[in-house]
């Protein structure tokens, strides 16, 4: 394969940082930092402050780990939310998915990725040590697992359930509209609308 030849550094270096996103080739990257190019100066600094000030500003909730501009996320501090049920989604996208359903009025809990031994990922390397306090804190009456129908998504439902049996919450899983294999963030509003409001209780089996 014949190497692109770039007519400056400049653009091949900014060209090779685009091409690092998930997705996106090095034609792709060409024509965004292209396309940029030709955009006005105050455009392209606004497009990079932005950039920049999500990696440097955004924080994440220290209740939920859901992305926020403040310590707490606006969820968390909603006082119409009925903080007496948890949902327990994989990541950010997620709580955006079940969010836009508008079916879904309790809390949150992010735990930043799902059990993987085949990724290298273990309970330690997410979120599952803060679930159980806040459950033990008291006031939770269920918790919610939302996560993704696959074998790592019921591995991680299982684990939860073991680590919370002895608190006397209840446990369920949304329903099953949501087919085997489904990512929950790819999933149409409907059917997860559907599946939260039908979710069942959670066994264990």
């Amino acid at each position: 394969m014949v190497q692109q030849q770039y007519p400056s550094h400049l653009l091949e270096q900014a060209v090779g940082e685009f091409a690092k996103l998930p997705g996106i080739g090095r034609k792709t990257a060409l024509r965004l930092v292209l396309h940029l190019l030709r955009q006005g100066t105050e455009d392209v600094d606004r497009f990079a402050a932005a950039v920049s000030r999500v990696k440097h500003e955004v924080k994440y909730c220290r209740v939920c780990h859901n992305i926020s501009d403040e310590d707490v996320c606006p969820i968390c501090s909603d006082r119409r939310r009925d903080t007496s049920v948890i949902c327990v989604v994989e990541n950010i996208q997620d709580v955006m998915a079940v969010e836009n359903t508008q079916q879904f009025r309790g809390l949150y809990h992010v735990l930043g990725g799902i059990i993987s031994p085949m990724d290298g990922v273990g309970p330690s390397d997410i979120e599952i040590d803060s679930l159980v306090k806040r459950v033990e804190a008291g006031g939770v009456k269920e918790v919610i697992l939302a996560l993704s129908s696959t074998m790592e998504g019921d591995t991680t439902n299982f684990y939860i359930h073991r680590k919370l049996a002895a608190c006397g919450v209840q446990l369920s899983v949304i329903a099953r509209g949501i087919s085997v294999g489904d990512e929950l963030e790819y999933t149409d509003e409907v059917t997860l609308g559907r599946s939260i409001l039908n979710r069942t209780p959670f066994d264990g089996k």
